[in-house]
C-alpha cells in the first residue's frame, strides 16, 4: 500500500464537488428541499480526525524509538489503512462541501444559516483530510541504515 497521492485527492475532490452541485441542482429543480448539513456533521468529522491521529501516535513513537512498547503489526496496518481511508474520504467530503458552497453562492437568496453550516461542514472535512494525511505520515516507518532494499519513498509503511 503506497502513500496517498495528490492526484487521487484532487480527483475525489472534483468528483465530490461536481456530484453534490449537480445533485443539489436537480433536487431543487424538481421541487425538493435544499440540503443543509446538520451541526453534528462537522463535529463528527473533527472527532474522527482526532481519533485517527490518536491511534497513529503510538505507532509513531514505537517506530522512532521513543517507546519500548511493541505494536502489533496487524494493528499498525489497520491504522495505516484507516489513515489512508480518512484522507480519501476527507477529500471527497471537501469536494462535496465546496460543491454545496458553490451551489449556495449561485443562488440569489441563500440563507446565512445554510451557508454557515455548509462552511462548517467544509471545515470539518478539511480537518478529516489533514488528520488522515498526518496519521498516514505517522504510520510511516523510517528507512533502516542496514536495509539495502529501502523503499523509493524513503520509508516503509507500518
Amino acid at each position: 500500500m503506497g502513500r496517498t497521492t495528490v492526484g487521487a485527492l484532487i480527483a475525489l475532490g472534483v468528483i465530490g464537488g461536481v456530484a453534490v452541485f449537480l445533485l443539489q441542482t436537480a433536487v431543487v429543480a424538481v421541487g425538493g428541499a435544499r440540503y443543509e448539513p446538520a451541526l453534528s456533521l462537522p463535529i463528527a468529522l473533527v472527532v474522527i480526525g482526532v481519533i485517527v491521529i490518536a491511534m497513529a501516535v503510538p505507532i509513531f513513537r514505537t517506530t522512532r524509538g521513543h517507546s519500548e512498547r511493541r505494536v502489533e503489526p496487524l494493528l499498525a496496518a489497520r491504522v495505516a489503512l484507516l489513515a489512508k481511508s480518512s484522507s480519501l474520504a476527507g477529500a471527497l467530503l471537501v469536494g462535496g462541501g465546496l460543491g454545496l458552497v458553490g451551489y449556495l453562492l449561485t443562488r440569489s437568496v441563500a440563507g446565512v444559516g445554510s451557508m454557515a453550516m455548509a462552511l462548517a461542514a467544509l471545515g470539518g472535512a478539511i480537518v478529516l483530510l489533514v488528520a488522515g494525511l498526518v496519521a498516514e505520515f505517522l504510520c510511516t516507518v523510517p528507512p533502516n541504515d542496514d536495509d539495502e532494499h529501502g523503499s523509493p519513498s524513503g520509508g516503509a509503511r507500518a
